[in-house]
């Protein structure tokens, strides 16, 4: 049976990237072989390292918690030693470097921006119609003035010359285990492996500057609270060249006064006279779609359930196809009777007296009962 991969992780669902990171390498540690010599302890890290895998990816973590396992195909399925891309990295800062594998990709090199998460709300119709939304994000955008260098124009950053350039500081250690190499950040330069002499005045040495700007977005008919948007490209800039991260668009549809939703259908209740219920008829009806004609068959019993095919939520990503809206009739019973109406009512009820229970009375009999 497969394991959640939160759980694999010691993490909740709703952690944020440095939560599982953190907790990634607090595990890698713990369970990493040339450590901890006990039996499983292989296994559990390739535990470890599908789950991280796919965890860390916003794409294919989205496909899990709508999917679970079947959502991710094979790919977090990799073995313990097939599966370098993030694990190396994590390997080499407590151990110096993977046993058989190359040395880590210098981390002075473009690295990808900063994901951005925005929650926008919308109301009942506007999540069954979709349509456009404008709304307002500030993220980081690489300073025109620099390029994204945060030099000052006219200058260039210099190789620190305490890292080489590398970003990281190697000092060798001995064990219990034998010796290894601890990597730590080139204090000097930051990680960077460049020192900026002449700051860009605009963006003060960092390359970015936070900017306010309008996006539209464009909502898709058949949208639920908890469906997630992307937008690729409009997240924090990447430094030093590299792509920028994406906005993740999270929805929270608002309730509606009159109708609910259960799927792609739409639920909701009309009242009607005990005189409507028994003679039937002809009335209007609210729909998402605007007054519709809905038929009340004669003898309707109360809490029946009548279908307006067609007119309930697109299928998301087939707008095409709908589903159905249902409603649940009540009977609205009089507490008081004109003596006209009374008259009427106990002849109809005389008339019926000695009859099967299948009749008006009965009929009226489960009105009343159900008051």
């Amino acid at each position: 049976m497969a394991r959640d991969y939160y759980e694999t992780l010691n993490v909740s669902r709703g952690a944020d990237q440095e939560e599982i990171k953190k907790s990634y390498r607090r595990l890698a540690r713990k369970y990493h072989p040339d450590v901890n010599k006990e039996e499983g302890a292989k296994e559990k890290l390739q535990e470890i390292n599908n789950a991280y895998e796919v965890l860390s990816d916003p794409e294919k973590r989205a496909r899990y918690d709508r999917f679970g396992e079947a959502g991710v195909g094979g790919a977090a399925s990799q073995g313990f030693g097939e599966d370098m891309g993030g694990f190396a990295d994590i390997f080499e800062s407590f151990f110096g470097g993977f046993p058989g594998a190359t040395q880590s990709r210098r981390r002075t090199g473009p690295a990808r921006g900063d994901d951005l998460r925005f929650d926008l709300k919308l109301d009942f119709r506007e999540a069954i119609f979709g349509g456009e939304k404008q709304i307002r994000i500030t993220h980081l955008e690489t300073c025109t003035t620099c390029g994204g260098t945060g030099a000052k124009p006219g200058t260039r950053p210099r190789t620190c010359t305490t890292c080489g350039g590398s970003g990281q500081i190697r000092r060798a250690t001995r064990t219990p285990f034998g010796s290894f190499t601890q990597v730590s950040t080139c204090p000097t330069c930051n990680g960077t492996g460049q020192i900026i002499e002449e700051k860009c005045e605009t963006c003060n040495g960092v390359g970015m500057n936070q900017v306010s700007k309008k996006l539209k977005i464009t909502i898709p008919p058949g949208v639920d609270s908890g469906t997630r948007l992307r937008v690729s490209g409009e997240g924090d800039a990447g430094q030093r060249g590299g792509p920028a991260g994406d906005l993740y668009v999270y929805l929270f549809v608002q309730q509606d006064s009159q109708f609910s939703r259960e799927g792609i259908n739409i639920l909701s209740e009309i009242k009607i006279s005990y005189l409507q219920a028994i003679l039937g008829d002809k009335i209007s009806v609210d729909t998402v779609d605007g007054k519709k004609p809905l038929t009340i068959p004669a003898g309707i019993q109360p809490d029946t359930v009548l279908t307006l095919e067609g007119l309930g939520v697109p299928k998301l990503g087939n707008p095409v196809a709908r589903g159905d809206h249902h409603i649940r009739v009540k009977v609205e019973i009089p507490t008081k009777v004109s003596g006209e109406e009374r008259e009427v009512l106990e002849k109809l009820l005389e008339r019926q007296k000695g009859s099967t229970k299948g009749g008006l009375e009965g009929f009226l009999g489960g009105i009343f009962h159900n008051k």
